[in-house]
């Protein structure tokens, strides 16, 4: 099976760091509502949930990051000649 090809029929775009926390807020907001009150285990849930979405917002836009200024430099060392 070919690594790279995925078996989704329908490509989903991936969610940028800022649309990342705006869910995780959604679902924060959710789990501290007053209708959950009555049930621990789904705010507890929601709750863990949007703290690993904003860690992996975090990442994201690390990741991101880093690979803008990867591109630049390499940019600049073939303008400068070295690659």
């Amino acid at each position: 099976m070919d690594e790279g090809k995925s078996t989704n029929t329908t490509p989903m775009p991936q969610m940028r760091p800022d649309e990342m926390r705006g869910l995780a807020h959604r679902l924060r907001a959710r789990a501290e509502s007053v209708l959950l009150r009555h049930q621990p285990e789904q705010h507890r849930d929601l709750l863990t949930a949007a703290s690993l979405i904003e860690q992996l917002a975090d990442l994201a836009a690390e990741v991101l990051s880093s690979a803008a200024v990867i591109d630049r430099l390499a940019r600049l060392l073939r303008i400068a000649g070295g690659a």
